[in-house]
């Protein structure tokens, strides 16, 4: 009677609050939140976090952050934004095409629980994991040979730019030996 000024749905929530904190901690429903992906950087949209967006047609658009929003609010292509990963995977910088990707799509269909299955499961996810950041490793590495070479190239430039800067060591001792020589004259004569 005390909470009739209350909203019917804040009274409905504690009441669902009240009977979910009565229940024993062994059995309890477990529900899993998803990760959506950002509309325009394809990062990670955690529950409870960032902006979603419903359009006319009942379609949503997810933005992990405002930046991303405001991108979208003003039509901008986020294929032509650098620090997007539509970007990155359009310029070559990360791979776009693998069919470790097919691992990651959701899927909607309920699997009844078994242990072995499970672990089944989790042992396949850490080999495809594995799998993954090798050919990942593969392509930086097959994509950082160009840059190997126009670093030797720049380095080269830069010594012969400053070639009479740098002296070898046995002109360095032939010089020490000249002062040397032209400082015991000097206290031969005095």
């Amino acid at each position: 009677a005390r909470q009739s000024w209350l909203p019917v749905r804040w009274r409905v929530q504690a009441v669902v609050n009240l009977l979910a904190s009565a229940r024993p901690a062994g059995c309890g429903l477990a529900v899993a939140m998803r990760i959506e992906t950002c509309y325009v950087c394809s990062g990670p949209c955690y529950p409870g976090h960032g902006i979603t967006f419903a359009r006319n047609d009942a379609k949503l658009f997810r933005f992990c952050r405002g930046k991303c929003h405001k991108t979208f609010k003003n039509k901008l292509n986020p294929r032509k934004l650098k620090w997007t990963k539509a970007f990155r995977r359009a310029a070559g910088k990360e791979m776009a095409m693998d069919t470790s990707f097919d691992f990651e799509r959701q899927r909607n269909r309920p699997v009844k629980y078994d242990r072995d299955l499970m672990k089944k499961t989790v042992r396949a996810m850490e080999r495809v994991q594995a799998i993954k950041s090798a050919r990942e490793q593969r392509f930086w590495d097959k994509r950082m040979e160009k840059n190997a070479d126009v670093a030797k190239e720049r380095d080269l430039a830069e010594v012969r730019q400053g070639l009479d800067l740098l002296v070898s060591p046995l002109v360095q001792q032939d010089v020490q030996k000249v002062a040397q020589r032209v400082a015991q004259r000097v206290k031969e004569k005095a």
